[in-house]
């Protein structure tokens, strides 16, 4: 194997920038909705979060990044937030969210939460004062109206498509009844997009920070990042950078959030939801003065392929280099179809197009092994990773939600063509639940083999695997600090050592289409499967000393 003491430690290879905690933290993802449910009306909540945190703490998690908890009509999901100050009373109260701080803090668990700065609610206060103010007015002016093209200003300023499907324009009513300006929505209508160029918002944003960070939390996972600036122009989009993403100016306003952050002393960070893809554009938002990780989506996204896999981690290791930040590793999220379900279907891909990946046959025995093995694998690598609730518990993607329970816009703005993200968000078994509540998604029936009640005493389960797997990468040094390099393998083989000067250990994880012999080791650390004689059976990682 390569010399341990060849491979540069992380903090040297970082040099210039700090080691912080979130450079090799394990961070756990909730969305609170469907978390635990603490009060048995069938929604998650603070309460049931604070009940949890043990289990967290068990399970080995050092941060928790919690989906937005803020006061919303819920039009989607609660990144539609009404007052980015508050707690929406189906969560709790304000009061319950400085509890829930406090406890974590005492089980040495952080608390990063969601901030959504690209929109609001149409229930924003800013908003409900823009409709009744006139076109041109300064509560316009905090938003993107414009007039529409047209005779009678009857067509949308520009061609722009929401994310969700359907025209990226609302025409709205004046305040007199007659027929006004449109305004920009990239996401739902519900969603009104801030206009970045307005100090205004640019000072409201910072005033939030600090009301968030006053309190003790420990960093913002910043939502669609890269969309904040648009092109002030709004010209039609007809191809090549989109003029509402990935903006100049951008940079701007993230170095004026580091520079709040700084002012805090418990090390506080932001989390980029980026989804550039060019890598220098990307890696210029983890630029020291700016954001200090961003979610690897790339990596997300690639096929079960040794192939792909390599090209992933070499490309993300090499684009976080040069600005010296901390990469991460994520399998799913409440954005994406469960890897349980990708990793057991024919194409193993995930695509943003979610048209592309709903009803395809899957074995789920088959993403189980896999998910396992590729648990393993992210762990192993250098940077953070993250766990998305149920992940530890092995559930899939529910595709069979009724039509008539359904919550994602995606859903409706698309006719039902793309079933959208509630799949992902189904309420997690704890097997525990009062009897008579109505989960706010339906859970499957078969979810109750896989609660927690019915894992947490057998060692073998995928809660028990993520415990122990957890439990190692926190033991060990070289998965916390070690420097990486790549070891031979046969084809479908990942091989690497992470190594300090005074310890070693190495990953494999066999995608190839039969058992791979074992090199040579003095101790198994842990597998995702059982190990044949002397062999790795496909679909399987392991970690050797």
């Amino acid at each position: 194997m390569a010399n341990p003491e060849a491979l540069p430690t992380l903090t040297e290879a970082v040099s210039g920038r700090s080691s912080g905690w979130w450079r090799s933290a394990a961070i756990y993802q909730i969305y609170p909705r469907s978390f635990a449910d603490g009060n048995g009306d069938g929604v998650g909540d603070i309460a049931g979060i604070r009940a949890r945190l043990p289990y967290l703490r068990r399970l080995g998690v050092e941060a928790v990044w919690i989906s937005p908890w803020y006061p919303s009509p819920m039009a989607d999901g609660g990144y539609d937030i009404a007052d980015y100050r508050g707690i929406d009373p189906l969560f709790g109260t304000l009061e319950e969210a400085e509890a829930l701080l406090s406890e974590a803090h005492d089980l040495g668990i952080r608390v990063i939460v969601d901030i959504v700065p690209n929109h609001c609610s149409d229930q924003h206060p800013w908003f409900r004062a823009a409709l009744e103010a006139a076109p041109g007015s300064p509560e316009r002016e905090r938003f993107w109206f414009r007039r529409g093209r047209g005779e009678h200003g009857e067509l949308p300023p520009n061609n722009w498509q929401s994310v969700f499907g359907g025209p990226g324009w609302r025409k709205v009513t004046e305040a007199d009844g007659t027929p006004g300006e449109w305004y920009l929505h990239r996401f739902a209508p519900e969603q009104p997009d801030f206009n970045w160029d307005n100090p205004e918002v640019r000072a409201e944003f910072e005033s939030i920070l600090r009301f968030w960070l006053d309190r003790g939390v420990d960093g913002f996972r910043i939502d669609v990042a890269d969309n904040l600036v648009k092109d002030a122009e709004l010209p039609d989009h007809e191809g090549g950078p989109a003029p509402w993403a990935d903006q100049d100016g951008v940079h701007d306003i993230y170095r004026a959030w580091h520079k709040v952050l700084d002012s805090y002393d418990h090390d506080p960070v932001f989390v980029g939801e980026v989804w550039t893809s060019d890598p220098e554009r990307f890696a210029r938002y983890l630029r020291p003065d700016e954001l200090h990780t961003a979610f690897n989506f790339p990596f997300l996204q690639s096929p079960w392929d040794a192939t792909a896999l390599r090209t992933v981690i070499d490309s993300t290791l090499a684009e976080h280099a040069p600005v010296g930040a901390a990469a991460t590793w994520v399998l799913s999220n409440h954005d994406t179809t469960r890897h349980v379900t990708r990793y057991g279907r024919t194409d193993t891909s995930y695509a943003l197009d979610g048209r592309r990946v709903h009803g395809t046959p899957t074995d789920l025995g088959l993403g189980q092994r896999r998910a396992r093995a590729a648990a393993l694998l992210t762990m192993a690598l250098p940077g953070c990773v993250y766990v998305y609730q149920g992940d530890e518990l092995g559930l899939w993607e529910v595709e069979d939600i009724p039509a008539g329970r359904r919550q994602d816009p995606t859903f409706f703005q698309t006719g039902g063509e793309d079933l959208g993200r509630d799949g992902c968000r189904v309420p997690l078994p704890w097997g525990d639940e009062a009897p008579d509540a109505t989960s706010w998604l339906p859970r499957p029936a078969e979810w109750a083999a896989l609660s927690v009640r019915e894992q947490d005493a057998d060692p073998d389960s995928m809660l028990g695997f993520y415990r122990k797997a957890l439990a190692q990468r926190s033991a060990q040094p070289p998965l916390r600090v070690g420097g990486f390099a790549w070891l031979p393998a046969q084809p479908g083989v990942l091989a690497f050592a992470r190594a300090t000067a005074g310890s070693s250990l190495r990953c494999l994880v066999n995608l190839s289409a039969g058992p791979v012999a074992l090199p040579e080791h003095t101790e198994v650390l842990i597998a995702s499967g059982p190990l044949g004689d002397g062999a790795l059976p496909r679909d399987t990682a392991v970690w050797l000393r």
